[in-house]
């Protein structure tokens, strides 16, 4: 079944159309592979997640989580749209900086900072630091000129499993990120912050993972948060302010995906914070989320061109023997080999005819890189344009130059114009740092 989403439309021609942009005019003047970013899908969900939030709870801080993707472009509309900036390297950083974006709404994470992304965090004044283990918190107080202060959160891994893949889940016992409950490295960070004059502690953070859909695991963090925010004031008198408790929040990916609606969402997550708060009577803190995938994902397409058409003598009767050879794949979108990912695809040039053609859609790279394995399309020619939906989250993020292949361009649509927001790379590019 095929679906559409933000201002993804069939025009008269009977080809798709995005931001009243015609897919195959986008594909003739920009090239393929094409991300395509639909500028009012996103700012719309920008304000749409303000509303949901700051209706119920009006200091909450919605930090847009770079990671899912980030340019000069992305940066801007963030900002223009009010949201903060969660950052988690030192290049999303120097990003942010470069478009110019409030340093005083951007936050770093990492669960390895260097100290030279310290140092331009701090240079820049930019409103906290997550510090996520102790060497990083010895490495910030070395950095701290005399008499200079710096705004922290501490991150907490809160031993709450989400109903994710393993490898986007970010909250559980064996998680790499925070500081742990339950062998108490927790308490003793707080410890050692408290003891730091030069570290504002304003609260804690935490983050369970990604792509979920089952509220009832952001409800059982906040209630994880705040009873080891209450632990904390009762054995050293430290009252948080400020509580993060990260995104995550699942985006359809397919006609069969329904995630929360984003007031369901904030109902829950803002009802959970408050319930847990009263029970335990501590003052409720100020909310920091931090969505990425569900701000972006769905606005993003990629636009590729049909290659080859190979007809597989396979004997699953379950899987399509018709394959589709695309000229992208693995180097712009990683995720489906990465784990699994699924997506749906849109014949851009036949929108208006029926999808109820069998195909596995595959790129063009040196391994067996499944883009679609089951994809409804009407009959496919070589030559045709291939739409592949909500590809706006960690696919550009995660490109690479695998089979030395060059970067595809982004360009940004809404009412019927074209912004180039990302140049196309050539070969010049990928041999641009090598060395004889």
């Amino acid at each position: 079944m095929m679906f559409f989403l933000g201002t993804q439309r069939v025009n008269s021609a009977g080809h798709l159309e995005i931001g009243g942009c015609d897919a195959l005019w986008l594909v003739e003047r920009f090239g393929t592979p094409l991300y395509v970013l639909d500028e009012l899908a996103f700012r719309e969900r920008c304000q749409a997640y303000q509303r949901a939030f700051r209706t119920l709870k009006s200091d909450t801080d919605i930090l847009y989580a770079g990671k899912a993707a980030l340019n000069l472009a992305i940066c801007q509309i963030v900002g223009e749209e009010g949201l903060g900036l969660d950052v988690a390297s030192g290049g999303e950083l120097y990003t942010a900086l470069q478009a110019g974006f409030p340093p005083d709404r951007i936050y770093l994470h990492g669960v390895y900072k260097t100290e030279a992304e310290l140092q331009m965090a701090i240079e820049a004044g930019i409103r906290a630091i997550v510090l996520d283990n102790f060497a990083e918190i010895e490495r910030l107080c070395a950095l701290l000129p005399s008499g200079r202060t710096q705004s922290v959160l501490i991150r907490v891994a809160p031993e709450v499993e989400a109903e994710t893949h393993p490898l986007i889940r970010t909250g559980q016992r064996d998680s790499k990120f925070g500081f742990h409950l339950l062998n108490g490295d927790a308490q003793r960070a707080v410890q050692r912050v408290l003891r730091e004059p030069r570290l504002q502690l304003l609260g804690f953070h935490c983050h369970i993972g990604s792509q979920i859909s089952d509220l009832s695991a952001f409800a059982a963090a906040a209630e994880v948060m705040v009873a080891f925010a209450d632990e904390i004031r009762r054995k050293m008198g430290f009252v948080a302010s400020h509580l993060n408790l990260g995104g995550g929040l699942s985006v359809r990916y397919t006609p069969d995906d329904h995630p929360p609606a984003l007031e369901e969402y904030a109902r829950g997550l803002i009802g959970a914070l408050r319930e847990a708060c009263e029970r335990y009577r501590f003052p409720e803190p100020a909310l920091i989320i931090e969505p990425g995938r569900s701000l972006i994902a769905e606005a993003g397409s990629t636009l590729y061109r049909v290659g080859a058409i190979k007809h597989v003598p396979i004997s699953d009767p379950n899987m399509p023997d018709t394959y589709l050879i695309v000229d992208g794949g693995l180097s712009d979108n990683p995720r489906p080999q990465m784990y699994g990912a699924t997506h749906t695809a849109i014949l851009a040039n036949r929108a208006s005819m029926p999808h109820d053609r069998l195909y596995r859609v595959l790129g063009k790279h040196c391994e067996t890189d499944p883009i679609i394995e089951r994809a409804m399309l009407p009959e496919v020619q070589v030559g045709d344009v291939l739409t592949v939906l909500t590809t706006g989250a960690y696919a550009y993020s995660m490109s690479s130059h695998y089979n030395r292949y060059p970067r595809p361009a982004m360009v940004l649509v809404r009412d019927g114009t074209t912004r180039l927001i990302v140049e196309r790379e050539g070969y010049e590019d990928v041999v641009r740092w090598d060395r004889v």
